[in-house]
């Protein structure tokens, strides 16, 4: 018999899916949320909200499940998704954890020891070294990836090319790992050249049936950071999948397995040989492009397997339909080196279109703030060919927007495009290599400036009619100059007449026709589409995906916006909302251009703030632990110039 009600221990995009599943199958819903997330998607959708201090704090989490009359808690993935105490603590408040049980997540949840019992189960496994039985700093076959044992998602990990930089990886690895996971036990591998990142998505009852749902192909990556993921692999033969497949089977057979987990594969692009790199105990972000080749639902798999249910299907009814391909969208800007954004959400436009599924945890009006990973959204296309689903993804971050907050999806478009990616040509390099093709430029489109000054120019000053912007003179129309600020500078931007009937914008030493009509834009011969918003002085316009933010230059403002201090005025500034982690300096000391004074940290990723030129620490407001604004004032290094 299923729960009549399941607390979700777990925020954004994921808990507003489960909800999803939940109310289809008819059972209560019970979100939990902090004080900073009252208000969120996930708490608005929830049957029942309950506030608790941290996602974190297990005994808030289980008393808010007894205090709803919860009968199972849904963890999710991040947070305590993979954490044994709190499976434990579960069990023994007599809550159903929606996972496997506790000795599995502690057999698979460290690295090292997962590693050990899938090779001795006949799982190939890639050569390295682990804390404490060997020392680290004596490694010496490169290049290595460096992992921390108890975290997953790419955080902590870095790639090592050589012995001299072992030492700064190790620390940062380490710092990482005891920061996101509270452990900061390592283990190093060997990297695999040409690495395709594979996995396999398993499933297992408490009744001894064990079965997979073939790849998913997980080789666009960033940093260790999966980017975009697509089922099946266009590498991947049917042989290569049933032998991975069954080897992902006998690794959760080899630790007890019950419910939905993931299996990790490092396959060599150039020979097809794989090797196990972890096991996910839990549901993992890219789940529904398996969804959507093979017609189920994985939450409601979960929840009928915790409630004792045996596996409706066995390996041979298992097929694969079609092709998805899912894009994370992250609060990051990609033209300013990935880092993390932030701001309310003043409009939003989902798309919804044949074949296209958006798992969100955005609402209008809701704060991203630097608490919590970056990922907003997922956008996900499915469609009968490979090909056709790129197409769709693209066509469907098109008419994605989120205006308020910068967003990546501009790099999603290139890179879904990108012709390696569209050719199936894959490795966990590639966008590092192409990374300057796929880069939006910060520079404002000389369209997109002519729509933000017309949008401004649109605008009456007040009921009297000698304040409308018209530029109306004895004559002929006069222009108005109008001066925007964005975040690549001041644009000087001339307008005449009525945009809602007939204007002219002179911009670039060219004037052409313009009018405004229902959120379309006509300049010349060309016509686009805008979301449009204003927030107080600020103007928003979304298109095709992309964002961009305006306010009116006044004469005598500064000519520069705030930000990455030049060589010349020493000035070091914070370049996204976070926590100081680390002050690496101290007043009075003598520094070189480009070292490290300061790490900031957002969204669970780090950022070193170096010193613009050589000299002197003058100022150092920075605190280790305090929170720091965009462009706060981190340092200030008073510059020694020779002779």
């Amino acid at each position: 018999m299923l729960f009549d009600r399941v607390l979700i221990a777990n925020r954004g995009e994921i808990a507003v899916r489960i909800i999803r599943t939940l109310r289809r199958l008819g059972i209560t819903s019970v979100a939990v949320h902090t004080p900073s997330d009252a208000g969120a998607r996930h708490t608005l959708e929830a049957d029942i909200a309950l506030q608790v201090p941290k996602y974190l704090d297990i005994e808030a989490i289980v008393r808010a499940a007894q205090e709803s009359d919860a009968r199972a808690v849904h963890p999710g993935y991040g947070f305590l998704a993979e954490n044994a105490e709190f499976a434990r603590r579960c069990a023994q408040a007599g809550l159903v954890f929606v996972g496997p049980p506790a000795e599995a997540v502690d057999a698979m949840g460290d690295k090292i020891r997962a590693k050990e019992t899938v090779s001795a189960a006949g799982v190939p496994v890639v050569p390295g070294g682990a804390e404490p039985r060997d020392d680290l700093t004596r490694w010496n076959d490169f290049p290595a990836l460096i992992k921390p044992s108890a975290g997953g998602g790419g955080k902590g990990m870095v790639l090592v090319r050589s012995a001299a930089e072992l030492p700064d990886a190790l620390e940062s690895a380490r710092r990482t790992a005891r920061a996101a996971f509270g452990d900061e036990t390592l283990l190093i591998e060997r990297y695999v050249g040409n690495p395709r990142h594979i996995e396999i998505q398993i499933l297992a009852d408490a009744h001894g049936n064990v079965v997979h749902l073939g790849e998913r192909e997980c080789s666009l990556q960033r940093r260790h950071q999966k980017i975009i993921e697509e089922a099946p692999s266009p590498f991947v033969t049917p042989e290569t999948r049933a032998g991975m497949g069954a080897a992902a089977v006998e690794a959760a057979r080899a630790v007890g397995y019950v419910g939905a987990g993931t299996v990790e594969f490092i396959v060599d692009g150039l020979t097809g040989a794989y090797h196990f790199m972890e096991m996910n105990t839990r549901l993992q972000v890219e789940h529904p492009v398996t969804e959507l080749v093979t017609g189920l639902d994985l939450v409601e798999l979960q929840v009928r397997v915790a409630a004792g249910e045996k596996l409706p299907f066995a390996q041979e009814d298992v097929r694969l339909h079609g092709h998805a391909v899912e894009a994370r969208v992250y609060a990051e800007d990609p033209a300013r080196g990935f880092l993390p954004t932030g701001g309310r959400v003043l409009a939003l436009r989902e798309p919804a279109m044949e074949g296209v599924r958006v798992d969100s945890g955005l609402v209008e009006g809701g704060v991203v703030g630097s608490e919590y990973d970056p990922m907003l959204a997922k956008v996900v296309a499915w469609a009968p060919g490979r090909a056709e689903a790129l197409r769709r993804l693209d066509r469907s971050l098109a008419a994605t927007a989120v205006l308020g907050v910068v967003t990546n999806i501009p790099f999603l478009r290139a890179l879904a495009v990108h012709p390696a990616v569209l050719a199936g040509e894959l490795d966990t390099g590639l966008v590092e290599r192409v990374l300057p093709d796929l880069l939006p430029g910060v520079a404002v489109p000389g369209e997109v400036l002519a729509a933000a000054a017309l949008a401004f120019h649109a605008v009456p000053r007040g009921d009297d009619p000698w304040e409308v912007t018209d530029g109306w003179r004895v004559g002929e129309h006069a222009w108005t100059t109008w001066r925007l600020e964005s975040r690549d500078g001041v644009h000087a931007v001339q307008v005449r007449g009525l945009p809602e009937e007939s204007a002219e914008v002179r911009i670039n030493g060219e004037t052409l026709p313009a009018r405004v009509r229902d959120g379309a834009v006509t300049l010349g011969s060309r016509t686009d589409h805008y979301l449009r918003v204003r927030d107080r002085d600020t103007l928003w316009l979304g298109r095709d995906g992309a964002s961009w933010s305006f306010t009116r230059h006044l004469i005598g403002d500064p000519g520069d916006r705030p930000g990455a201090a030049a060589a010349g005025d020493g000035v070091v500034r914070s370049p996204m909302p976070g926590t100081v982690l680390i002050v690496k300096a101290q007043v009075g000391d003598r520094v070189d251009a480009g070292q490290a004074l300061v790490i900031v940290e957002a969204m669970k990723m780090e950022h070193t703030v170096t010193a613009p030129c050589d000299g002197t620490v003058s100022e150092l407001p920075a605190q280790a632990g305090r929170p720091v604004d965009m462009d706060a004032v981190l340092a200030v290094v008073t510059s020694t110039k020779e002779g």
